[in-house]
């Protein structure tokens, strides 16, 4: 079924089991960009857009807005196959990209996507992994429900595993500091990389 437009607000329902609650301590990892254009640190939730991404609950035309939002994973893996989707090449010195994991503060209260919600509410699993724009529509409906949720819990579209759509209920959920956090062209990192990219068919420069 594809994925048609998202119902108002007021007539998303959930059940107790449409909502996963990610144990403290778990681990989420980030690829991200420290030099460029809208640079966000690792323990920050971007607050432009919109972007191209799929959850973006951001409204046009593009601005700095109050709600934010931050793509995580569990696997290295699934960081990479997500960024660098376009190309598939992994470019470890353009915008000096950084790999960075953390453990959240405390329990995070995540809506999930993966389950029966989605067809409850007039939706399908390809909410994971449909056209953005429609995504993008669904993020802002759920977001306007329910502002007080820490974020989505969703499959990628490149692994199909499972990732972490942080949003802005989660800004208090970053520690002081990463538990690593290293740019991706440090020599340390070659061996975990290289074995991610095998992983997924993607090339490392």
């Amino acid at each position: 079924m594809r994925l048609g437009r998202a119902p108002h607000p007021a007539e998303l329902a959930d059940e107790a089991d449409d909502w996963v609650a990610l144990p403290c301590p778990s681990v989420l990892w980030r690829v991200h960009r420290t030099a460029g254009d809208h640079v966000v640190g690792w323990g920050e939730l971007r607050r432009w857009g919109p972007s191209d991404a799929s959850f973006d609950p951001h409204e046009p035309p593009p601005s700095f807005q109050p709600i934010g939002i931050s793509y995580t994973s569990f696997d290295v893996a699934t960081c990479l196959a997500e960024v660098y989707q376009v190309s598939r090449v992994v470019n470890t010195v353009f915008d000096a990209p950084y790999l960075t994991a953390w453990s959240p503060r405390r329990e995070l209260r995540l809506l999930d996507l993966t389950g029966t919600w989605p067809v409850r509410n007039g939706a399908s699993h390809s909410i994971n992994t449909g056209c953005h724009d429609l995504c993008r529509q669904w993020a802002r409906a759920i977001y306007e429900h329910w502002p007080d949720a820490d974020g989505l819990y969703y499959s990628s579209a490149m692994t199909g595993r499972p990732c972490v759509a942080l949003r802005t209920a989660a800004a208090d959920s970053f520690p002081a500091r990463p538990s690593f956090s290293h740019a991706l062209a440090a020599p340390l990192l070659r061996g975990l990389l290289q074995a991610a990219v095998n992983e997924v068919g993607y090339r490392l420069i």
